[in-house]
């Protein structure tokens, strides 16, 4: 357990921060944020994102939902989850930004680079054992974003609202009847046949151009559905990963010590943290202006 004392120049006094230690990883994967909705659970992630030191970070598509963006809604712990990546821009953790169907606009700017943080279109990595794991976003395979683009908006926008009525529907739930939570897009999506349909089309054809291609892991975002598991075919095997999301799920992807696995968030952690943490609330133009300040270090560098 690491101690840190903050002084407040205000109230003339100390308090302890208890910081606990960091779990050493050696690539971490995440997808569907969707930062900028009222969908994404951004303080969890950022819990998760400082409870972690990786060596390699892949943000794998829809991290900012540039399509639903609006001034009116930036929470503080949306610019937080960038300012922790900036954190890790500038101690040089390689960060590659995959992009996704939400923030399709930063397609045009593949293959930028600034220190450790690339923008890319798709992504070849060599891990433990010679093997190779192929990292894309996913949306190449969705029908619907390559035909009919205003229905997949029109889709997303349904998708944020059904999140909203959701989190009501389930302040209900605890708070009055004393009953655990329910994903109502989860149960959509187990329900309709064409859904689970599509999934699984999906992860055959991803399994599929990687097995062709000689992968040895295949690793996607875009459909909201963790997933860890072998795909065969006539000609070979892949080993199938998706991160999931930060919207229902609350799931990433970790591979440390020649292994992969899937994180998943648990509320009682943060609690137990919250009671031996206080961090100070700084506003959004303070963040912001620790953001450019950590732009122009690395900028400077």
């Amino acid at each position: 357990m690491v101690y840190r004392i903050q002084f407040s120049p205000k109230i003339h006094q100390s308090k302890i921060i208890v910081q606990p230690p960091k779990r050493s990883v050696d690539i971490v994967v995440i997808s569907d944020v969707h930062l900028g909705t009222y969908g994404c659970h951004a303080k969890e992630l950022l819990f998760y994102l400082k409870s972690i030191k990786p060596k390699t970070v892949i943000l794998n598509g829809d991290i900012i939902d540039i399509w639903q963006f609006s001034k009116r809604y930036w929470p503080k712990s949306h610019m937080k989850v960038i300012k922790q990546i900036m954190h890790w821009m500038t101690k040089k953790v390689k960060i590659y930004y995959i992009t996704g169907n939400h923030d399709e606009m930063l397609r045009k700017f593949s293959g930028f680079k600034m220190g450790s943080f690339k923008i890319v279109d798709k992504l070849v990595l060599p891990v433990a054992d010679e093997k190779k794991a192929w990292f894309f976003h996913g949306d190449v395979f969705d029908v619907t974003m390559q035909h009919s683009k205003w229905l997949a908006r029109l889709g997303a926008v349904g998708y944020d609202l059904l999140i909203l009525i959701n989190r009501f529907i389930n302040f209900i739930s605890e708070k009055l009847l004393n009953k655990g939570k329910l994903s109502l897009s989860k149960k959509i999506k187990n329900s309709v046949k064409s859904a689970v349909k599509f999934i699984n089309s999906f992860e055959q054809t991803a399994a599929d151009i990687a097995i062709a291609n000689s992968y040895d892991y295949v690793v996607c975002g875009h459909i909201h559905q963790p997933e860890m598991r072998e795909i065969t075919n006539e000609q070979g095997s892949v080993v199938y990963l998706n991160s999931g999301d930060w919207i229902e799920n609350l799931t990433a992807l970790e591979y440390t010590d020649g292994k992969w696995s899937i994180y998943k968030f648990d509320a009682a952690d943060m609690i137990h943290v919250k009671q031996h943490i206080e961090e100070t609330e700084p506003s959004n133009s303070q963040l912001f202006e620790e953001l450019l300040a950590g732009f122009n270090l690395m900028r400077a560098t």
